[in-house]
């Protein structure tokens, strides 16, 4: 009896001993998604960097001034000065009303005939005014170290009047333009454009294409 006794005793250590094993294998189990999960919500320190964009001011009128140069076909390149007020329409479309003045210089024929001039100084003066529709057909930024500055790159066209030479002359004007804005309220421009009217100066009527590059800045009010 003893014996059975001893061997009923021994069998139920045994299953008690498995039976903890099974549950300690269980928790140690349990326990490392719960170790693998902690370890996720970890987050890395990130520095943000702050970037500051210029924007166009609200308000819609931009007045201005600029100069560079003007070809006056046949008679050479010559210094320009002028002023510019535009309306922006939308966000895409601006009107622009631009007035520009320059003096023509002697043609070849005059400086190589030792004196013979085909103009006097009063109708050298070259001055012009136009009113144009732009388009800007591309709104970028660009970028200065860590700043980024709004800018447009534009298209421009219209008509108006150029007086050269004593006579008043209808001209169609076209042209390209990049407008830079490092301020809300101020811009700079650069413009290529190609001022386009008849001329019989020469003797033969005959249309110019004179060709003006200028850089100026102006302000939004």
């Amino acid at each position: 009896m003893e014996s059975r006794h001893c061997r009923l005793f021994l069998k139920g250590t045994y299953n008690t001993l498995i039976a903890l094993m099974m549950l300690s294998m269980a928790d140690i189990h349990a326990a490392e998604p719960l170790e693998r999960k902690a370890e996720q919500i970890i987050l890395p320190e990130l520095d943000r960097r702050e970037i500051k964009q210029a924007a166009i001011d609200t308000e819609d009128f931009e007045i201005g001034v600029f100069g560079g140069a003007l070809s006056i076909e046949d008679f050479g390149v010559n210094p320009v000065v002028g002023a510019r007020l535009a309306y922006h329409i939308s966000e895409d479309f601006f009107a622009e009303l631009s007035i520009g003045a320059t003096e023509a210089s002697e043609t070849s024929f005059e400086v190589l005939s030792g004196g013979l001039q085909l103009l006097t100084d009063d109708e050298r003066e070259y001055y012009y005014y136009n009113v144009s529709l732009g388009y800007n057909i591309f709104h970028g930024e660009s970028f200065f170290g860590q700043r980024a500055y709004n800018s447009d790159l534009y298209v421009i066209a219209g008509v108006g009047n150029t007086h050269f030479a004593d006579d008043d002359n209808f001209t169609w004007n076209f042209g390209v333009g990049y407008r830079f804005i490092p301020r809300d309220w101020f811009t700079i421009h650069v413009d290529v454009r190609d001022h386009i009217f008849n001329s019989d100066i020469l003797g033969a009527d005959k249309q110019t294409h004179n060709l003006e590059i200028h850089a100026g800045f102006t302000f939004f009010f």
